[in-house]
């Protein structure tokens, strides 16, 4: 009977303490990355300044995510109140009008302390329609101990042609030392994501502005077959299966002399929990041809609301507390500043505490502000994106390509039919979608 009893009290105090507040149920749809995952463990501040909002996370690796979440808002299912989105589908969805636009974040939302490059990367006609969680661009990370030992002095704005003389001249194979490592995964994320930012540097485009693909001119030629000689002469082996996260472990298990990828690597390359050469790192500029653009990308992860969405007001609240300039306090609290999400805001590239932990801030900052979504490369393009083409069709284009290249960096394929049948595939794709005739 002590058991029933105890039950039934219980259950009497359960209903006692339900809040008399009409309770909103937030969905929010996530990728697993670190971030994101340190946000989630933050969401009782929310929910404590919010107690009529309780939040249920989504987390998905990135590939399931981006399909989950376009099939959802695709279709108008209804699942999720919040999206985590990249840059690549705001510009997309919004003009779909999928997107609710994010004017009422609050008086204290500092939406002109965005850094102006990644805003405009997420507004359509001046409106925000997402709000950025992180952002990055692509950066030169190299060993500074190698470079002295050498006799090198890399310079802030680095061309080309330095960079393949000194990853020749830093390659000690039997050392297990290579000059440079690049990513070769397959992937329009992965190396199409490094490709395509090296091939605007050499005056490469994807599309003219016809929508002709260009694999067929000399420019993606150079860079493609740059790429290759570089990659087989001072890359670490079986460079064709190496993405962002292999390439890290090799630098940070100290087989690179120079990485040239995301960033938001730059706090894990220095941090001596993660790396071995942690002190003995130094950062520049991704690469440039001389033709007035350097090899870096800009990316980042927003928060928006699906169009459609019942709990816009609540949604809202939380897009603001996680994109906010309180929710770097926060973290930093907690984490410490190092930790904080970067290239988002201008304000955190004028806090001392910040430069103070970050050697690699002042880079980062220059590298977003150098890359410029609507003027991505040397000659005119109909496209936004400065690794992609904001089109619908590009995922798939992307990959089909990168798979392409990936082939012609292990050898299985030579640079020339790797371009060929580039050339011919998205000749395909953007005839079939109706872009040319």
């Amino acid at each position: 009977m002590k058991n029933v009893h105890g039950a039934l009290l219980g259950a009497a105090a359960l209903l006692l303490s339900t809040p008399s507040l009409a309770q909103t149920a937030l969905t929010i749809a996530t990728v697993n990355n670190g971030d994101m995952i340190r946000m989630q463990g933050l969401t009782s501040d929310f929910t404590s300044k919010n107690p009529d909002i309780t939040v249920k996370w989504v987390t998905l690796e990135e590939n399931v995510l981006r399909q989950r979440v376009t099939t959802d808002i695709a279709t108008k299912g209804g699942q999720f109140d919040v999206l985590t989105i990249g840059t690549y589908e705001v510009p997309i969805w919004a003009k779909k009008n999928w997107l609710v636009p994010l004017d009422k974040l609050g008086a204290d939302y500092d939406v002109a302390d965005l850094l102006p490059r990644i805003k405009d990367a997420v507004s359509v006609s001046g409106k925000l329609y997402a709000a950025p969680f992180y952002g990055e661009s692509s950066m030169t990370m190299y060993r500074t101990d190698l470079f002295q030992k050498a006799g090198l002095t890399m310079p802030e704005n680095p061309s080309w042609d330095f960079v393949i003389s000194a990853a020749k001249k830093l390659t000690d194979k039997e050392a297990g030392v290579y000059g440079i490592c690049l990513r070769g995964k397959a992937g329009w994320g992965e190396n199409m994501a490094f490709l395509t930012a090296m091939a605007n540097s050499y005056g490469a485009r994807w599309f003219d502005e016809k929508w002709v693909p260009q694999f067929d001119k000399p420019e993606w030629k150079k860079t493609l077959a740059t790429y290759v000689d570089l990659m087989k002469e001072a890359g670490p082996p079986g460079a064709s299966s190496n993405g962002f996260n292999e390439n890290l472990a090799l630098f940070n298990a100290g087989k690179c002399a120079m990485w040239i990828d995301a960033t938001v690597a730059a706090s894990f390359v220095t941090n001596p929990k993660d790396s071995t050469v942690a002190d003995k790192v130094g950062f520049a500029l991704a690469p440039n041809a001389g033709l007035g653009k350097n090899a870096n990308w800009l990316w980042a992860w927003n928060l928006a609301i699906p169009a459609g969405s019942k709990k816009v007001e609540a949604a809202e609240k939380f897009i603001a507390w996680a994109t906010g300039k309180d929710y770097a306090k926060l973290v930093a609290s907690k984490e410490g500043w190092a930790n904080v999400p970067p290239g988002t805001r201008t304000s955190l590239y004028q806090n001392p505490d910040y430069l103070k932990v970050a050697p690699f801030a002042k880079l980062t900052l220059a590298s977003i502000d150098a890359a410029d979504p609507n003027k991505p490369t040397v000659q005119p393009v109909p496209y936004v994106g400065v690794q992609y083409a904001a089109i619908p069709e590009f995922q798939g284009i992307g990959t089909s390509v990168g798979q392409q290249f990936s082939a012609a960096l292990s050898g299985s394929t030579s640079v020339d039919a790797a371009l060929s049948a580039a050339q011919a595939s998205t000749e395909r794709e953007m005839k079939r979608a109706g872009y040319i005739k």
